[in-house]
């Protein structure tokens, strides 16, 4: 399990409570962010915006715009999806990480996520993937696993992607087989809508795609 302290940038630019307006635009600048968390002393006071910065005088002291600062955080001993969520409710380009004691740690960024999010779906992994659309009615995991596993694979990661607007949902699995010809024919042989794949087949598809074409260009 991962938690929020195994992705912690420890060297990201802080500023002080009694740091000036000017010289925090300048750190931002320097570092091409537009938040920097504010501390006194280890305790973590809240994230200042650049465009919390744009309107007062170059000499303002972060001390007096204590009640502007953003005060979302989250705790080391986190799970990272808990910065995941964080970062959708937000949408900040970095997540402050504080311990339990509220005192500075670090801060996520996105990067980090981006590339734990790909470990816990499996995108990085071997195998392949198939994205099918079906009624949430109609949803039964045990049914599709049934089906993937009649054809000797075994399905390593699900994840559901619903459609708020309709009854429809998205149904993300990855599946450590890279020849999906016979899982994809299975699936369609039970009436199950498939938007998307890769995989082997893909690959093949492609390649007889363009040797198609070729021959039709000699033939010419």
């Amino acid at each position: 399990m991962t938690y929020c302290s195994q992705l912690l940038d420890s060297a990201y630019p802080t500023i002080d409570i009694r740091d000036q307006a000017s010289h925090v635009l300048e750190i931002m600048a320097i570092h091409h962010v537009d938040m920097l968390p504010v501390l006194d002393g280890l305790q973590f006071l809240g994230m200042v915006a650049e465009e919390d910065l744009m309107d007062v005088d170059g000499g303002t002291e972060m001390v007096t715009l204590q009640d502007q600062l953003s005060k979302a955080f989250v705790h080391s001993a986190d799970h990272f999806l808990l910065a995941l969520r964080f970062r959708a409710k937000h949408f900040t380009e970095a997540i402050p990480v504080l311990n339990e004691r509220n005192e500075w740690e670090g801060m996520i960024s996105i990067s980090k996520l981006l590339d734990q999010l790909g470990t816990l779906t499996g995108v990085a992994t071997p195998g392949s993937m198939i994205i099918m659309e079906v009624s949430r009615h109609d949803y039964a995991l045990g049914e599709i696993n049934r089906l993937v596993e009649s054809n000797d694979a075994m399905i390593m990661q699900v994840n559901t992607i619903p459609d708020f607007h309709s009854e429809q949902m998205q149904v993300v699995l990855h599946i450590n087989k890279e020849d999906l010809s016979d899982v994809i024919a299975t699936f369609q042989r039970h009436e199950y809508t498939v938007l998307y794949y890769y995989g082997e087949e893909t690959y093949q598809n492609s390649l007889q795609s363009n040797l198609d074409h070729l021959l039709n260009y000699l033939n010419i």
